[in-house]
Order: C-alpha cells, then sequence, then structure tokens
C-alpha cells in the first residue's frame, strides 16, 4: 500500500515535490536598508531630492569659535562638483592654545584624531535629519563623543597648524549629511557685524 506524502514537501500535480522557500528569501517592500543608511532611497544623505534645495541653515549660532570676531584667513570656497578643489569650510586666525567654543548647543558626534590632527565633531540640536554638524580642527579635545555641549562652551584649545596655514589658525567646517556648508551662515548678522571692544578715553582724564 503506497504511504502519503510527507507534509514537509508540497507536491505539484505534474512533477516531483516542490521545495517551499525559506522565509528568509522574501524582503520586505520599501528601500534597500542597506541604501537608506545613505540616504532616503539611496541619495547621498544630505542632498536635496529631485527638483527640491538644501534645507537653508538656520543662524542659531551665539559666538564665534574663537576669539571676538576674528579675522577669516581663508573664506569658503564651495567646490563645482562633489569631487573637485576647493576649501569646505572658513579658516580663523588663532594661536596655539586658544581655547574653542561650541558655536550652537548640540552633542558631541566626534573627539579624536583623524591623519594626525584633532578633531572635534558637534550634532547641532533641533537642525532636522540629517542634523547639521559643525567642526573645528586642529584642537586638543577637552570633550568627549556624547557630551553635551552648550553654546560657548569650551570644547578644547587650538593645536598647531601645521602645513594648512601658513600662520595658526582654526579649521571650521559644517556639514549636513555628506553636503558642506558654509559654517559662517551659523552666525546671525549682529554677531557677525561686531567688532573687537576698544578702549575709549574718559572724560576729564587726560590721555597719557
Amino acid at each position: 500500500m503506497p504511504s502519503p506524502p510527507s507534509p514537509s514537501a508540497p507536491t505539484s500535480p505534474t512533477g516531483p515535490p516542490v521545495s517551499a522557500a525559506p522565509p528568509s528569501a522574501s524582503r520586505p517592500p520599501g528601500p534597500d536598508p542597506a541604501e537608506a543608511e545613505a540616504g532616503d532611497e539611496g541619495r547621498p544623505a544630505g542632498e536635496a531630492e529631485p527638483g527640491g534645495e538644501v534645507p537653508p541653515v538656520p543662524a542659531i549660532g551665539r559666538t564665534w569659535p574663537v576669539g571676538t570676531r576674528p579675522p577669516v584667513v581663508r573664506g569658503w570656497e564651495p567646490p563645482a562638483t562633489p569631487y573637485a578643489r576647493g576649501h569646505r569650510g572658513v579658516d580663523l586666525a588663532a594661536p596655539p592654545g586658544t581655547p574653542v567654543r561650541a558655536v550652537a548647543a548640540g552633542r558631541v558626534s566626534f573627539a579624536g584624531r583623524v591623519a594626525g590632527r584633532g578633531v572635534v565633531s558637534v550634532e547641532l540640536t533641533a537642525t532636522g535629519l540629517p542634523p547639521l554638524r559643525t567642526t573645528y580642527e586642529p584642537v586638543r579635545a577637552s570633550v568627549r563623543e556624547g557630551d553635551q555641549v552648550s553654546p560657548g562652551q569650551v570644547v578644547g584649545t587650538v593645536e598647531p597648524t601645521g602645513r594648512h596655514c601658513a600662520r595658526s589658525c582654526l579649521h571650521w567646517g559644517l556639514r549636513r549629511g555628506e553636503t558642506y556648508l558654509d559654517p559662517l551662515s551659523l552666525l546671525p548678522p549682529w554677531l557677525r557685524r561686531t567688532a573687537p571692544s576698544r578702549l575709549l578715553p574718559v572724560l576729564g582724564v587726560p590721555l597719557p
């Protein structure tokens, strides 16, 4: 007497048993998780959607990263293409040992060394997804990854620059995802116009 077919191997009416596909072979609908890590539907993170623009930078800065209004040794020079030459930030004159301050509130996303240079990066609070991230280098960090910082809080001190500037400077950068932005746009107009203080004569007191 023939034995009944095994329940674990469904049969085809016209052929041999057909094995069932394992559950892991199927993938839920939607973008691939590997592509989602790079950005929405595989686009580089921070890149504008087709027909759109990168969100404007909010002027949330409450202080310069060094000094009161330091000289800009080299300004923002956006490259024509992602891999073209340019200057993806600004260089601010600052001697070694100058305190470096967070320009706005955020969380330290990196504090360490990259290619021999000290780097501190801060993800700025409430600046959308992906969040704005400002970077300071070369800096001897006084904060650690995960620290919360407030505007004006010291995050480190300027290290000797090396070959980046002809004289000692702080390189200050800004990114949203993989898109580089002008860090000076973080500063409101009243702060960018602030001039260094100078002593004024007091009435009735003779000048030396």
